[in-house]
């Protein structure tokens, strides 16, 4: 097959998939609207270095995920995290039972979706806002006004509301992307000039605008000049507080750590928010991948399966191999 296949979105799913057909023989063609790989696996540049504002680990249950992530590991683009973790509930901190095996990506989150970008073409900057079909082959139209392909099928790999929007060509598809809900959240990053005087590395959190805290620096290849933690609100916080100015986001979760750390914090030396507003489907799915053979277009992404990251990769893979029993 000489005509590439196009592959919209370059988060977990989008490469898992794109690295299935490359494996395969098939060239494939990668676009995204961000400037750098890793969908909510991205991490946030700021003047402390990287930080990890999305995902913020990732575990292997399945077989095939926890094979590819041991082969991750032997090229150094994944690392075990054990951090110090406690669960917060009623405001007191205690520490936690949960033993299960963590990874991350090193020395950042999105080290890892760079590595499996290897030498795909990749088109960054670029939102697609329309996918059609001619006789034989597909067609993508940017938001600039310009024509890309032709591509023989289409891989749409971004969150479900926006997968909606890309697969009407297919409206079965899409009708099913557009039943799917995804939580927001918003995400605060603090950097201390001292470190805290807490032994907490992570801390699942309940009775609180928080669900989440982690010190980014406890993770492998981190090397920050600040104390830097990644603060996680809830879902229905960030709903109730979803178009609030960044800095009134960053006051209310900056207070709602400071009350339960257990230590005295100190104003940050830096601060910075980001919000997701597809973080997570809001339930799982058993899709595996979306297809429409007949026509030749495919989505995938954590929203077809679990909402986690290892679902994403499964769905990658699961929207190639469907793909390939078509040729």
């Amino acid at each position: 097959m000489n005509t590439p296949i196009a592959i919209i979105g370059t988060g977990l799913a989008g490469l898992s998939a794109a690295q299935a057909l490359s494996d395969a023989g098939l060239s494939v063609t990668l676009f995204d609207k961000s400037r750098g790989s890793g969908g909510r696996m991205a991490s946030k540049r700021s003047e402390a270095g990287s930080l990890d504002l999305g995902a913020q680990y990732f575990t292997a249950r399945d077989r095939r995920f926890a094979e590819a992530v041991q082969q991750w590991r032997q090229h150094g683009w994944v690392d075990n995290w054990h951090p110090a973790l406690y669960q917060a509930r009623n405001g007191a901190l205690a520490l936690s039972a949960d033993e299960q095996e963590r990874w991350v990506a090193t020395p950042r989150m999105s080290a890892l979706t760079r590595a499996l970008l290897g030498g795909h073409q990749v088109h960054f900057s670029c939102r697609i806002s329309e996918v059609f079909r001619g006789e034989q082959h597909w067609t993508l139209l940017d938001t600039e006004g310009n024509n890309h392909g032709p591509f023989s099928h289409v891989i749409v790999a971004t969150p479900a509301p926006q997968a909606s929007t890309l697969l009407s060509a297919a409206p079965k598809l899409a009708a099913v992307a557009a039943s799917v809900p995804m939580e927001p959240t918003w995400a605060v990053a603090l950097g201390f000039a001292r470190e805290l005087d807490t032994p907490v590395q992570a801390c699942f959190v309940e009775d609180s605008p928080l669900q989440w805290l982690a010190r980014n620096n406890s993770k492998p290849g981190r090397q920050h000049p600040l104390d830097c933690w990644a603060l996680h609100a809830t879902s229905s916080w960030t709903r109730q507080h979803v178009d609030s100015s960044k800095e009134a986001v960053i006051d209310q979760l900056r207070g709602a750590f400071a009350e339960l750390i257990g230590c005295a914090v100190p104003a940050p030396s830096l601060s910075l928010a980001h919000r997701w507003l597809y973080a997570r489907p809001t339930q799982a799915h058993e899709w595996g991948a979306l297809a429409d053979s007949d026509l030749g277009i495919y989505a995938c992404g954590d929203w077809c399966l679990s909402g986690r990251v290892e679902g994403a990769w499964l769905s990658g893979q699961e929207a190639a191999r469907k793909l390939l029993e078509q040729l």
